[in-house]
């Protein structure tokens, strides 16, 4: 029968299945009857499967074969993106095997003739109520086309018990989708030239799906949870942080300045030296300077402090500008919230300026307004009044920060 097409029956029905594959891209097959894996070896090279496999009862024709599924020379020099795992077993098609649940293709091609017919009703619980794939090949012979094999009497095989006509096939493939919720379309291998359309292929095949026609109609409920892959919601995520820290930290600062700034003042005339002279004066030797942020604190090598609760690395402290209280971005890419969610000082600029929630200057210093509450707060004479003004949180463009955030 082979000499009869081109190219032979049995390649057309693997070529069938393969062009399914590339298609579908299903990530686990099994073939049941692999016999000889020929289908299975040529399955291998398809990159889209993670689980390929076959079931045989026939142990002895699996053991001849099996070693040809191994890894050959180039699969090591050209791997794969994910690896693939062939796993063969022994069993029969009309039992329940759990090992044959959760794929996503099921292959039986020239199998269900070799049952006997009382056997075909287990076969098809098995395969549709049992291992319930999201699709199944199915091919056998179709006894309308034996007339036109010269030489053929009888059946195709001699191990064959039966084979269905066209009407036959397909009126089985019904029944299985009215029971169990699929959907099939026939079609098939192998034709001759002139012959009656209404005989059909030599080979029919039902390709079987599950039917999801009616899930609208069931469906009561749907619901997507908002996730950071979303990239509106990323946005939306790191600025509330953005907000929320600065203004923690804009508080703490604040608070700073109320307990501490007459006790200050008052021990900066007996010993001649605020704590502010002697940190600018720790901070000029070149020494690690220890900066606590809201109880979060990383080190930082000050060489020269250029102002308040600043150095010439950048601003660390929150400072005053004008009206404004300016924190330090890096000061924020402390926190472990931001710090997870941005990375890096300059990634987190980046994402700032993308987004219209955050206002930036013109300077090249990135900052965020923020409306400050403060507006009880009593300066002295080195601090104005903020009142209601802007509350910025400034960015420092350097690469040590990074090193010092351990980034």
């Amino acid at each position: 029968m082979n000499t009869i097409f081109t190219p032979p029956l049995y390649i057309q029905r693997y070529e069938f299945v393969i062009d399914f594959v590339k298609e579908n891209k299903p990530k686990k097959v099994v073939d049941l009857g692999c016999n000889d894996c020929t289908l299975l070896r040529k399955l291998k090279f398809h990159k889209e499967i993670e689980l390929l496999a076959g079931l045989d009862i026939d142990c002895a024709v699996i053991r001849a074969k099996m070693y040809e599924l191994a890894p050959i020379p180039t699969d090591y020099l050209q791997p794969g993106d994910h690896p693939l795992t062939i796993e063969l077993y022994q069993g029969s098609v009309t039992e329940r095997d759990p090992r044959t649940k959760g794929f996503d293709l099921v292959t039986s091609i020239e199998l269900i003739e070799h049952l006997q017919l009382e056997d075909v009703d287990r076969f098809t619980e098995v395969v549709f109520g049992y291992m319930a794939p999201v699709a199944a090949i199915i091919s056998t012979p179709n006894a309308d086309f034996n007339p036109l094999l010269p030489g053929l009497t009888g059946f195709r095989h001699y191990d064959h018990k039966f084979e269905w006509t066209k009407v036959e096939f397909q009126t089985w493939a019904l029944k299985v989708c009215k029971e169990f919720g699929y959907v099939v379309a026939f079609t098939g291998v192998g034709q001759i030239p002139a012959q009656e359309e209404s005989i059909g292929f030599c080979s029919q095949i039902g390709v079987f799906q599950i039917d999801r026609s009616g899930e609208s109609e069931i469906k009561l409920y749907n619901v997507v949870y908002p996730s950071l892959c979303d990239s509106n919601i990323f946005q939306r995520t790191l600025v509330n942080e953005v907000l929320y820290w600065a203004e923690t930290l804009k508080r703490e600062w604040l608070e700073e300045i109320r307990g501490v700034g007459d006790e200050e003042s008052e021990q900066t005339d007996e010993e001649g030296c605020s704590r502010e002279g002697m940190d600018r004066e720790e901070s000029q030797t070149g020494e690690v300077e220890r900066v606590e942020a809201g109880g979060r604190g990383f080190e930082v090598e000050n060489e020269e402090v250029g102002g308040e609760g600043r150095t010439d690395m950048g601003q660390v402290e929150p400072y005053r500008e004008g009206q404004s209280v300016c924190v330090p971005l890096v000061r924020l890419c402390s926190c472990p919230r931001v710090q997870a969610l941005s990375g890096t000082v300059q990634r987190l600029t980046k994402f700032l300026l993308e987004n219209s929630r955050v206002q930036l200057t013109n300077d090249g210093t990135a900052v965020v307004l923020v409306d400050s509450d403060d507006e009880d707060l009593e300066w002295d004479e080195n601090f104005d009044n903020t009142g209601t003004g802007p509350f910025f949180v400034s960015s420092v463009e350097n690469e040590d920060w990074e090193t010092e955030l351990g980034q």
